[in-house]
């Protein structure tokens, strides 16, 4: 069997789509043609890059402004697995994201999320794109 799966979905902007949208990445990677435990991971990944790139676009992009909305795509290869989350927010420069503070007296909010994708992912970007702004994330398969 061959990967090749094309996700495209529209969402307003509003944290209680967040667990759905979560679920579907999950339910991707459980598809995978590839060893049990390769997608059993992939999965949990997967739901935590959707879900943490998702809270970053609602809760900065868009202000947490249910009317905007943020779109999500997700591409499967043999190869790679890629997932982009389009906003229309004013954008950030992900280079100047500090790696967060994890002593136990200083622990930071910001910065976080964008480290568990960094973790996660094997490259991570944010870039304008057509108006608005895409945070790509990239996890090689093979």
């Amino acid at each position: 069997m061959k990967n090749d799966i094309d996700i495209d979905i529209t969402i307003p902007s509003h944290t209680r789509y967040l667990r759905m949208i979560g679920r579907i990445g999950e339910k991707v990677a459980e598809e995978l043609d590839c060893p049990k435990d390769t997608r059993e991971a992939l999965s949990c990944q997967l739901a935590v890059v959707l879900t943490e790139g998702l809270v970053n676009a609602i809760k900065h992009a868009s202000r947490a402004d249910p009317d905007k909305e943020i779109h999500i795509r997700i591409n499967v290869s043999d190869k790679n697995l890629v997932v982009r989350i389009y906003d229309n927010g004013v954008g950030f420069d992900l280079d100047s994201i500090p790696t967060p503070n994890f002593s136990p007296h200083g622990l930071e909010e910001k910065g976080r999320g964008i480290f568990i994708l960094r973790s996660l992912m094997d490259t991570v970007k944010y870039k304008r794109s057509d108006g608005g702004n895409v945070l790509e994330m990239k996890k090689k398969l093979a």
